[in-house]
Parts: structure tokens; C-alpha cells; sequence
């Protein structure tokens, strides 16, 4: 069994991570409640806010001096003593001497804590402004999306060749988020996209995804809508807010509209988690967005830092047809929103089947998406496996036989990662700039630029 990553060691992005990000992030966590303090015009609001400032300021200084984790404040949700009795089984570790997933997922359930156990900030997001502004700055993408979407969901007329490639573009797209290159929907035209992507553009589209599964998944897919079966249901275990929830929905609406899925499920987290992730009123920002794209990135974009866009009336009435459909699809139960404490637990996922309600829930789904690194990170233990290990060994109990399909959709931004053919790990240790002297980090890994989309069938 390999080992989890360690805050300790010097060569992972791990200690990285915990020197050098998490201040930050807790310095701009520091300056968001400041700013949001009201004043005299709310004394309560303003005492319990200046005391938040106060506990965010104390966790910086004892992850900064390795003091040892704390138990958790009781805010009265189940999850609290799972956590502290983790700690104690760990034996009062230390910030720099503990596993990476574990003080990680620590870190912001301690910051949520500071929220919940107050009467006037237990709801407020922490991140939701630098959520906002990332949204707010993806206009143009989400517009040039927009405009598409009433060709790839039109019942499709399209040859096999033509849905396989339009498909394996939309993946790709949510996928790398708004790193992806949009021209790749262009055109949808089998001749129009060959054309387009033909040898070259499409070979420079997939060169960094390192391990991809996605033509399993079109045969899946395709084949149960071919085999007339009833309900073809995926999940998406969210990661990011803003664009790239965007792009979860946009898929959702492609597989929807296609009968590829009859429904979809989508997992957000139940408070703010690593600065980004989705909560359900992330949901409400976005969608208040599409349904009035003017008000949303035009009339209220009035922050001197953010990006200044001009959005035509034309433009404004795609994005709301865009709206629409997903609002129509969410009226017929067809795209749903499941909470779960378990996104924002400390374990691996390999612990899902002992939650035996959410795992039979997730076994009666034909998919399940995990995007991003977190959720990657969690699907494989966050452990040192050899690269070449292969994902269905690293996903243990969810791996052969779990009677749950399991896909990830990762950019790698940490130090884990599995499948790999031999000798891919290698040469890119090699090839990276950073790390050209000893090759002791695989730091290739770190950001971003690397992808892998990873199946295992453990319905087979």
C-alpha cells in the first residue's frame, strides 16, 4: 500500500502547499471579513466579525510556527467529531508533520467553523468575491460557448465520426475549464471539424493528457442510449465554481439533449472548501448570471480590478436561451443538486461504501464523474503510488467489482497521479526546467498543464 503525501516532505508540492499557498490564503480570507465588517450599523455583525479576524490571524500564525492541530470547534454538524477523532488517533500532529489530504481538508472545515458558530456570518462565503470576479472575467468564453449551444444540442443528425469527435471536443472543454481552446467548436460538421483539427490541431489538444479513457466512455454512453434502456443517469462530483461549473452544465445539457443521459446529478460542497469549489449558491450566482447577462457581468462589473466587457443585445439573448434550457431541464427533474457532508470530510473516497446510503445512491447512477485534483487526490488516497499503477488497483474499494463506474476528469495540481505507461513519468521530470538538476519533485505535476481522464468499470 503506498503512503500518503506528507506536509513534511520538501520535495512534494504538499510542503509547498502549506508554506507557501495556505498564508496567503488566509491573509486574503483575512482582508475579505475585514472588509465585510459593517460598523457601528450592526454591533453584533461587527463583534463576531472582528473576533473571525482575530481566529483566521491565529490559525495563520500556528501553521506558519507548526504548532500542533487543534480539535475543532463544536458547530453542531455530525462531521465535527469525525475530524477530532482523527486527530486523536494521529496523535497531536503537527501542520508540518501530518498527511497533506488530511490538513488540507482540515484547514478549511477549521475556517468554517469560525462562520458557523456565529449568528450573523454562519452563511457567508469567505471566497465568494475572487469566485465572483473569476466569473465576471469569463464573459467572453461563456459567450462564445453560448453561441454553440443550440447546434450541439439539436437531436443529432450528425455521423458517427462527426458525434464521436463533437463529443470527445465537449469533455475536453470541461475538462481544461477555460484553459481549453474554444475554436474546437467552431464548426461541427464532420468535414468542418476534420478540417479544423485534422493532424495537427487536435494532436495539439490532447498532447498533455497523459492517460485518456474518454472513447470508453462515448462506447458506454452511446451504446445504453442505443440499447433503448430507460434511464441513463451520471453524476458529477463538482470541483470549481464559476467558468468551469459553467462547463459542467453545458456538458450536462449536451448529454441531456442527446439522450446520452436522461438525468444528472450534480454534488456541491455544503460550505466554502478550497476557495473555489461549488456550493449550491454558487449555482444561484451563475444562473442569475446567464438569465441577465447584462445586469450580471455588465451593470454590477464596477470594481476598478475587475475586466470591463461590452455584451450586444444579441449576444445577451444567447447566453438567456442558454439559460432557458437549463432551466427547463432543472424544472423537469432532469438536472438536480445533492448535497452531502461527505465531499467535505478528510477521508479518501475509498471510504464511500461505509456511507452505506450515499454509495448505494451513486451505485444506481451509469456514471460517475469526479472532476478535478481534490477529487482525484481523494479517489486515489492522495498516496505515493508509482505512476504506473493502474487506476483501478488505486482506487481500491471503488475499483473492480465496486459496482460503481467511476471517470475523473483531472488537471494535475499535486504531486499523485496513476496509469501512466512507463517511462511518462520519467521523461517529463526530465523535460521540466524547474526541476532539471536531481529530478526529486514532480513538479510537472503542479500546474495544471498535464491532464488525465481515467475510467474504471466496476459494474463489469
Amino acid at each position: 500500500m503506498a503512503v500518503p503525501y506528507l506536509t513534511s516532505d520538501p520535495n512534494s508540492f504538499a510542503f509547498t502547499s502549506a508554506t507557501k499557498r495556505w498564508p496567503v490564503i488566509l491573509t486574503q480570507a483575512i482582508d475579505a471579513v475585514f472588509r465585510a465588517i459593517p460598523g457601528p450599523s450592526d454591533e453584533v455583525k461587527t463583534k463576531e466579525g472582528r473576533k473571525i479576524v482575530e481566529e483566521l490571524a491565529k490559525l495563520k500564525y500556528e501553521l506558519q510556527h507548526n504548532r500542533v492541530l487543534s480539535p475543532l470547534r463544536d458547530d453542531g454538524l455530525p462531521d465535527i467529531a469525525h475530524y477530532n477523532d482523527a486527530l486523536v488517533a494521529l496523535g497531536e500532529p503537527r501542520w508540518l508533520e501530518v498527511s497533506w489530504l488530511f490538513s488540507e481538508c482540515y484547514l478549511y472545515r477549521r475556517i468554517a467553523t469560525y462562520f458557523t458558530t456565529t449568528t450573523k456570518w454562519n452563511t457567508f462565503d469567505v471566497f465568494l468575491s475572487s469566485k465572483v470576479t473569476t466569473l465576471r472575467s469569463s464573459l467572453p468564453a461563456i459567450l462564445e460557448l453560448a453561441q454553440r449551444y443550440d447546434s450541439i444540442t439539436t437531436p443529432s443528425t450528425f455521423t458517427d465520426d462527426a458525434s464521436s469527435l463533437l463529443f470527445h471536443e465537449i469533455f475536453f472543454i470541461c475538462l481544461w475549464g477555460n484553459a481549453t481552446d474554444l475554436s474546437l467548436l467552431t464548426t461541427l460538421t464532420y468535414e468542418e471539424i476534420q478540417s479544423l483539427q485534422g493532424s495537427h490541431a487536435r494532436k495539439e489538444s490532447e498532447k498533455n493528457i497523459l492517460a485518456n479513457d474518454l472513447d470508453k466512455i462515448y462506447t458506454l454512453l452511446t451504446s445504453l442510449k442505443a440499447s433503448g434502456q430507460k434511464e441513463i443517469r451520471v453524476d458529477i462530483v463538482l470541483d470549481n465554481s464559476g467558468f468551469e461549473l459553467f462547463v459542467d452544465l453545458y456538458l450536462a445539457g449536451y448529454l441531456l439533449s442527446q439522450g446520452l443521459a436522461t438525468n444528472i446529478v450534480l454534488h456541491p460542497k455544503n460550505h466554502p472548501w478550497f476557495v473555489s469549489d461549488v456550493l449550491p449558491s454558487d449555482f444561484e450566482i451563475l444562473l442569475n448570471a446567464l438569465n441577465d447577462p447584462i445586469d450580471f457581468f455588465i451593470t454590477k462589473n464596477e470594481s476598478e480590478h475587475e475586466v470591463k466587457h461590452e455584451l450586444k443585445t444579441e449576444d445577451a439573448e444567447v447566453i438567456t436561451g442558454l439559460f432557458s434550457s437549463l432551466a427547463a431541464f432543472y424544472a423537469e427533474g432532469k438536472l438536480r443538486i445533492r448535497t452531502n457532508e461527505y465531499w467535505t470530510l478528510q477521508d479518501p473516497f475509498w471510504t464511500l461504501p461505509e456511507h452505506e446510503e450515499l454509495w448505494e445512491d451513486l451505485k444506481s447512477s451509469e456514471l460517475v464523474i469526479y472532476k478535478g485534483d481534490l477529487n482525484y487526490r481523494k479517489l486515489t488516497g492522495d498516496a505515493a503510488w508509482p505512476p504506473t499503477t493502474p487506476f483501478d488497483k488505486a482506487l481500491q474499494t471503488l475499483g473492480k467489482g465496486s459496482g460503481c463506474r467511476t471517470l475523473a476528469l483531472r488537471t494535475c495540481k499535486a504531486d499523485v497521479v496513476v496509469g501512466l505507461d512507463e517511462g511518462i513519468d520519467e521523461k517529463l521530470r526530465q523535460e521540466d526546467p524547474e526541476n532539471a538538476k536531481d529530478q526529486a519533485k514532480r513538479s510537472w505535476g503542479w500546474a495544471g498543464k498535464y491532464a488525465v481522464i481515467q475510467y474504471c468499470d466496476g459494474k463489469a
